[in-house]
């Protein structure tokens, strides 16, 4: 039954059972047959499908039949590869932390939110996603931000007595709430099923691929059109003439592209997971690999998050604790230690977080810092100390920078000294000099205070936080130690390498900051300590003081983090900026990448975040920026790999044209669509998969378009040209060997040989090309085949189907070729060194220039 402490687990359990989890109406899927019409039907599709109908009505049925294998061919591995992708986004949203605080058995203990069941009592902090339609019990200065439901951006206050929705967020105060209705009863899942047909809006990499695309597709398009105007001019009948334009379009249309780069997306956002960041849109996987600028946080990020208070000053003495972890056991050392303990259980009776036994070991249940403020109240009094429910609480914000709770006829503070210390009265001078001295060794301060209240609780229930928070007397400072993590002085080394800059942007002391910053090698030189109020209000100027390598920014509020986010980026910068706040979602917002905290950070932060990191280590950003590059290089080579294929696809209808029709077509629009199959899907797809370079994270990020300068020089002066040149060569030898001139039309039987060793020269290209494609600085030798095994067996089979198309006659006719002679095939097969001895000669010239 329901008691004041909550549910029974018996009786949470029956409920359970009775209701069902607490969990969303799952939406109902798209079926499967009306996303393989959608690749089916989309733009370039439609082309193709033009394209078919007009081959069936020039009486072309062969070519029509093979433009639909093409469009059903690129539909269902697109839509494969969607799946894939899809699959893989739901997975990792299930990486998400779900758990939330609730009072079972008369304590408070941690369960699954799909686990909550009606009457249970949850128990709420600033920055919790409201689990289930509750109504509050407690509510100490509630504010809830409720705009997912009713698009108002300002956040609701809220008493005792007040319901509050699932799904939405308590972004000021605390609060203990009883659930009314879970899973589909809450108002959310009434929502959620008017909005299960929305589109969700295309992403601006999305867009910028659309556009290349549609571009190429238009310049196809208009060639095609040229050359049928050509071709008609110099005396072709108009059936062959169209014959020679969808040939043309076919060649340069880059059909696969689109769904090739989404899984090579997911694929990067996969491989993030494994190591811990979790990515929340698959676009941000791209932009990672542009970042130039993080701003991270100090605690738990840089530093493990296990906090331990090592340290006790009070006006009478000064005590020392030694411990293990969240473990109670301790030893205590120095005078003092009944004022240190008065401290200790102040500071705890302002706190929620505690330290509990968990399968045999000692952990944090919730904030660690007020977790070892519960440790230190045990080692010092050497118990725990009973729960007692405090009439009102005055919740902690960056503003105030402290909090307070009125228990019994006391009210107990704690806070940032700068903050309790002006509010106490005979504070003595060395206090201050204490909180220095604490701080310049790396010790989070906190300054723990208490008032007697006068006269009856309701005369002061309904007065103000700053009405009641003053004439306090000073109990002592608590000096927590926060361990830097043992790696992250390599990682700050590495990133650095990368040609990131770093800044700390912390809420802590400004001397804590800054020794950290000093341990672990992230303080610049020279060293800039900045703190909040010292930022100026212009954005120019703020930009060009923070624009260097180490800045330490302390005492940071929520809108002074989003100033620097704004600054930097108007330098130019790619910011990734960290955050776990409850108000800390506009900067994550603003911030290209927003990184918020998997363990430690609040449903709020993670909301707005790009980025999770399910560690809450530095590492795992760098690591993340690195897969990002790797993807961005990616995504470099699958653009690379088409356009290089399309150049060689259409030059034998430039050599035509160009030589008004006496020149033999080299290719077939048959030949080109067998090529589109069989050379670009499985490499393309096997090229996705390549994994970071080992010198990836040695170079300055890159912030290039998709189709760079670089990239056009390589595809359109380098390799396409090559493969382009050993393809007609070979053509040509054929012809020329076989008694051909150019005053008399070829014997068929010679020009499907000749045609034969043009596509073998192709596919021979293509296959050199894809591993040539791997690096865009190293040459493939010195990769190794052993990286990237799915581009071998990839490759394998683009050989196995070149020697069908050759020689499986039925196949060999459909496509008009035939097996080329000895030499023929030796000149096609010279593809494969000319294509990698021209890219090892690119980025041998590259890397001279760099140099330079």
């Amino acid at each position: 039954m329901m008691t004041a402490a909550g549910l029974t687990s018996d009786r949470a359990a029956e409920l359970l059972k009775q209701e069902g989890p607490n969990l969303l109406p799952a939406e109902k899927p798209v079926s499967q047959w009306r996303k393989l019409w959608g690749e089916l039907t989309h733009f370039f599709a439609l082309m193709l499908w033009c394209a078919a109908a007009l081959a069936f009505l020039a009486d072309l049925p062969q070519l029509g039949v093979a433009i639909i294998v093409v469009v059903l061919v690129n539909g269902v591995f697109a839509h494969i590869q969607q799946e894939r992708a899809q699959h893989a986004a739901a997975r990792l949203r299930g990486l998400l932390p779900a758990d939330v605080l609730v009072r079972r058995d008369g304590r408070v203990r941690t369960v699954h939110a799909s686990e909550l069941v009606v009457n249970d009592v949850v128990v709420l902090a600033a920055g919790d996603r409201v689990p289930a339609d509750v109504v509050l019990v407690l509510a100490g200065a509630c504010a809830v931000d409720e705009s997912m439901l009713t698009g108002e951006s300002n956040p609701v206050p809220k008493t005792a007595g007040d319901s509050a929705w699932g799904g939405t967020f308590l972004v000021n105060g605390d609060a203990e709430a009883a659930v009314t209705a879970t899973g589909a009863r809450t108002r959310l899942a009434g929502i959620a099923l008017l909005t299960t047909g929305a589109v969700s809006p295309p992403t601006p990499l999305s867009l910028e691929l659309r556009r290349i695309v549609r571009v190429v597709a238009s310049v196809a398009l208009a060639i095609a059109a040229l050359f049928f105007l050509v071709s008609l001019l110099v005396g072709i009948q108009w059936r062959d003439s169209f014959l020679f334009a969808i040939g043309v379009a076919v060649a340069l249309v880059p059909e696969g592209l689109l769904p090739t780069v989404t899984l090579s997306l997911a694929m990067g956002a996969q491989r993030m997971a494994s190591r811990n960041a979790l990515v929340r849109n698959l676009e941000a996987v791209e932009t990672l690999g542009s970042t130039t600028f993080i701003c991270t946080d100090k605690t738990g990020t840089l530093t493990q998050n296990r906090m331990n208070a090592v340290e006790v000053f009070t006006p009478t003495g000064r005590v020392s604790i030694a411990g293990e972890g969240y473990s109670p056991e301790g030893t205590v050392l120095g005078e003092g230690r009944e004022e240190a303990a008065e401290a200790a259980l102040a500071a705890l009776a302002a706190s929620h977080g505690r330290a509990e036994l968990h399968e045999g070991q000692w952990r944090a249940s919730g904030d660690p810092m007020e977790a070892a403020i519960d440790v230190l109240a045990r080692r010092l009094t050497g118990r725990a100390r009973a729960e007692m429910a405090p009439s009102r609480r005055f919740a902690f914000d960056p503003v105030r920078r402290r909090e307070s709770a009125i228990v019994g006829q006391n009210l107990f503070c704690k806070g940032a000294p700068e903050a309790v210390l002006p509010l106490c009265v005979e504070v003595p001078p060395e206090v201050t000099q204490q909180v220095e001295h604490m701080a310049s060794r790396g010790l989070r301060v906190i300054a723990v205070a208490r008032r007697g209240m006068a006269g009856p609780p309701g005369s002061w229930e309904a007065r103000r936080a700053e009405d009641i928070e003053c004439g306090m007397e000073l109990l002592g400072l608590i000096g927590l130690h926060d361990p830097p993590r043992p790696d992250v002085g390599d990682i700050i080394r590495t990133a650095r390498q990368a040609g990131l800059k770093l800044a700390m942007i912390t809420g802590d002391h400004p001397a804590t900051a800054a020794a950290i910053a000093r341990e672990i090698g992230l303080m610049g030189e020279p060293e800039r300590v900045l703190e909040g109020t010292d930022l100026p209000e212009d954005e120019q100027l703020l930009g060009a003081l923070l624009d260097r390598d180490g800045v330490v920014v302390s005492r940071v509020s929520p809108e002074q983090k989003l100033r620097v986010a704004k600054a930097l980026q108007s330098r130019g910068h790619v910011v990734a900026m960290t955050g776990d706040g409850v108000n800390d979602g506009p900067a994550l917002r603003e911030a290209d990448i927003g990184v918020a905290m998997g363990l430690s950070g609040t449903d709020v932060a993670r909301e707005a975040a790009d980025l999770v990191l399910l560690d809450d280590h530095f590492g795992t950003i760098v690591a993340a920026i690195e897969q990002g590059r790797a993807t961005y290089s990616n995504i470099h080579r699958f653009l690379t790999y088409h356009l290089t294929d399309n150049v060689a696809e259409l030059t034998p209808f430039v050599v035509w044209a160009l030589s008004g029709g006496q020149f033999p077509l080299a290719l077939g629009v048959l030949q080109i669509l067998a090529l589109d199959i069989g050379t670009d899907l499985l490499p393309a797809l096997a090229l996705g998969a390549e994994p970071p370079g080992k010198h990836v994270l040695a170079r300055p990020p890159e912030r290039r378009h998709l189709m760079d300068r670089q990239l056009m020089v390589r595809v359109f002066c380098v390799l396409g040209p090559v493969e382009a040149a050993v393809e007609m060569g070979a053509f040509s030898a054929v012809l020329f060997g076989g008694g051909w001139n150019r005053a008399e039309l070829p014997d068929p039987a010679l020009l499907m040989a000749a045609s034969g060793a043009a596509f073998a020269a192709v596919v021979l290209g293509q296959l050199a090309n894809a591993f040539a494609c791997r690096s865009a600085t190293v040459p493939p030798w010195r990769l190794g085949l052993g990286t990237n095994k799915l581009l071998v067996w990839a490759v394998l089979a683009e050989l196995a189907v070149l020697a069908a198309c050759l020689y499986v006659p039925q196949l060999a006719a459909l496509l008009g070729q035939a097996p080329p002679p000895a030499a023929g095939l030796l000149l096609a097969a010279l593809a494969v060194p000319a294509v990698l001895a021209a890219d090892w000669a690119y980025k041998a010239a590259r890397s001279r220039g760099n140099r330079r």
